[in-house]
């Protein structure tokens, strides 16, 4: 009894001795935790200041990343600039910089005026750059009025610009009527260019028929033709049931083609009861086929 006691006795002391250890260490492990969360807000900080966010608070910074921040600032700026954002502000440019941005700014504007862009101001032009931007957009018009695009201005045209683009208008009706694409107007060919269109609508049809598409009008088809759409139709009936495709229609085949396909079938069938390996119908195999099949290769009934 008296040995448990001076046991606990000891154990207590102990306890007491380590006491003023132990709040060091917590206190120490808060600090850590403490100066770690500082740490990272700095940081935190100092990106936001960096990218001129307004969670910045500069009071946070030392020098030298005040002076970071400030470089970083100027550089955004700049770049602000020479992208012509709304949030440029030209009073915090240098000399040069400030010089070189207002070339970009100005080669940007004749870009933009060269280019028939709604930006472009006329007024700040030189008379040099001015002529260019008038043969520009005289250039424009002309190719755009040619296109029949609805921004032409036809007031704009010259007499020999006019007879230019009636004559490119007539050749796009001619293009378009042949190829059956576009706004073709029949009424505006000549004579000789309605044949022309007539045998490239009629080739176009024939064309159509033969390869099994829609627009194909059979009436118009010459007996010629019309035997040639007829076997590109077979061919591609017997090439869809050879593939087992959907579109084989066994109705359409000849007898030597429908004996052709259940020789076909039949050989396929017997090799994949042979191999082991595919649809297997043993009930269509021949009794000597049949002896020949090893057990194991044939697919339980259905």
């Amino acid at each position: 009894m008296k040995i448990s006691l001076r046991r606990t006795t000891v154990a207590q002391m102990a306890c007491i001795a380590l006491w003023p250890v132990l709040l060091v260490a917590q206190a120490s492990n808060r600090a850590s935790d403490s100066a770690s969360d500082s740490a990272s807000n700095l940081a935190q900080n100092l990106s936001a200041c960096k990218n001129g966010w307004a969670s910045c608070d500069r009071s946070k910074l030392t020098q030298a990343e005040s002076a970071e921040v400030a470089v970083t600032s100027h550089q955004r700026e700049v770049s602000n600039c020479r992208n012509s954002f709304h949030s440029c502000d030209h009073s915090k440019l240098t000399g040069p910089e400030a010089a070189a941005w207002a070339v970009a700014d100005h080669q940007r504007n004749v870009s933009d005026c060269n280019e028939g862009i709604a930006t472009c101001n006329p007024a700040r032009l030189t008379p040099s750059e001015t002529l260019s931007w008038s043969a520009a957009a005289k250039q424009r018009n002309l190719a755009e009025c040619k296109e029949g695009a609805g921004s032409c201005n036809h007031a704009k045209l010259t007499q020999a610009e006019v007879r230019e683009v009636a004559a490119s208008r007539r050749q796009s009706n001619v293009s378009e009527c042949k190829d059956g694409i576009g706004l073709c107007d029949h009424s505006k060919l000549t004579p000789a260019e309605t044949n022309e269109v007539t045998a490239a609508e009629h080739k176009r049809n024939a064309q159509n028929c033969e390869n099994g598409w829609d627009e194909c009008d059979r009436s118009k088809l010459t007996p010629l033709e019309a035997g040639q759409t007829s076997a590109a139709e077979g061919q591609r009936n017997i090439s869809a049931c050879k593939a087992g495709q959907q579109g084989c229609d066994y109705a359409k085949l000849t007898p030597s083609e429908a004996k052709m396909l259940a020789d076909a079938e039949h050989t396929r069938n017997y090799r994949a009861c042979l191999n082991g390996y595919g649809y297997c119908d043993a009930s269509r195999l021949t009794p000597e086929e049949g002896k020949a099949i090893p057990p194991g290769h044939k697919l339980p009934p259905r």
